[in-house]
């Protein structure tokens, strides 16, 4: 310990990062930041790295603040009754409060041979193991995406904007958070980019094998290389440690992002599953959970009651190769709307959107407390008729 507040913060991804420089508002807080890899990963431009048409790893120095500690390792174990963390090198953390930032990843594929067979993409190592998979491919080797989450949508434009002969299996239904009108834009650009969209209870993914896909209705693709993007899971951190999680793993915590065990341990980000009602998952949400996460800290360092966390969207950004994309305009609680915008316009907004966000890790590194974001007032609703629901039931 060092005679200051430490506070450790576990993941140095979006949330994470502007926990830590939020931090920093206090010159009497210590701040640790854990994270497994010594740089940052822009989650957001994972499949550009898979597609050959741009990177995504950035030097923590552009976007960490200075009195901030990266520690390069991963945390194995939290004893919240000792307040410390175990990391896998063997050492022993202390902290006087926590933040809970690990982040997600591809979930655990159910199907038969996905895991196997097929390569997810929902990490920086998963992308880079599939880059040269696609290297080596002939131009003409078909390639099944499966999974029509923004994920699925991105990858497959961008590899059929390169010449790629692209399947995209949906499951259920193109861009499931989509307005229909937005959905109608993206089966547009799909069809232009020749990319055959597989929809509907016929279109759900059975089996996986090395050179071949099975689907629900009988039919059978070939299927050169098969990319996994059905679905996002988080890491058994919390859980492992004795936590109270949701069913997906998340930590469980009241409206302030505090942990419902223990009052030195917040969440913030994907991992969050504030009374049980997560938002969606998004480099949006995640800063400023992010961002919320440390003021509560710096509440109660303070001695003061910390808020509830409010937060409103403004909708979901796409890019269908470099050339297209689209901009599903949203309600405050994350409702999509009748507008969007689409084609280059709203690719030249993406890429606005993704270098904004490392502009608002790196302002928070300059200036600590200056981000803020939208509000969300129908939440308050949300919980209040969740809590009738519960009532009740007993």
């Amino acid at each position: 310990m060092t005679g200051n507040t430490d506070v450790v913060v576990i993941g140095g991804g979006y949330a994470g990062v502007l926990a830590a420089n939020r931090l920093t508002q206090r010159d009497d807080v210590t701040v640790t930041l854990i994270n497994p890899r010594s740089h940052f990963v822009e989650r957001i431009r994972l499949h550009q790295l898979v597609a050959g048409s741009g990177d995504a790893v950035v030097d923590y120095r552009e976007i960490l603040a200075e009195g901030v500690q990266l520690v390069v390792d991963t945390v194995t174990e939290i004893d919240a009754a000792a307040r410390s963390v175990g990391l896998a090198s063997g050492a022993m953390v202390g902290y006087d409060y926590l933040i809970y930032a690990v982040g997600s990843g591809s979930a655990e594929p159910q199907v038969p041979g996905a895991a196997e067979f097929a390569y997810p993409v929902g990490t920086l190592e998963e992308a880079q193991r599939l880059r040269p998979v696609l290297d080596v491919a002939p131009a003409t080797a078909a390639v099944t995406v499966v999974g029509a989450g923004p994920t699925g949508l991105e990858v497959a434009a961008e590899l059929a904007e390169q010449g790629r002969k692209v399947t995209l299996v949906c499951g259920s239904v193109l861009g499931p958070y989509l307005h229909p009108r937005g959905r109608r834009s993206v089966a547009k650009r799909m069809a232009k980019l020749g990319v055959t969209v597989l929809e509907g209870p016929a279109a759900a993914v059975t089996a996986v094998t090395p050179d071949l896909v099975r689907l629900s209705g009988g039919h059978t693709l070939r299927s050169a290389v098969t990319i996994w993007t059905a679905g996002f899971g988080v890491p058994d951190l919390a859980a492992r440690s004795g936590l109270s999680t949701d069913a997906v793993g998340r930590l469980l915590t009241d409206e302030t992002l505090t942990s419902v065990d223990d009052v030195h341990i917040i969440a913030a980000g994907d991992s969050a599953a504030p009374s049980n009602l997560p938002f969606r998952m998004s480099c949006q949400s995640a800063t400023r959970i992010g961002a919320h996460a440390a003021d509560t800290v710096l509440s109660r360092i303070a001695g003061q009651q910390p808020a509830p966390i409010n937060l409103g969207f403004a909708g979901q950004c796409l890019s269908l190769g470099r050339r297209a994309g689209l901009f599903q305009v949203a309600a405050h609680d994350d409702t999509a709307t009748t507008f969007h915008l689409a084609g280059g316009p709203a690719a030249k907004l993406k890429e606005f959107v993704c270098r904004h966000a490392l502009k608002h890790l790196a302002d928070e590194a300059r200036k600590p407390g200056s981000l803020t974001w939208i509000k969300d007032e129908k939440r308050r609703e949300v919980l209040q008729a969740k809590r009738r629901e519960v009532l009740s039931v007993r």
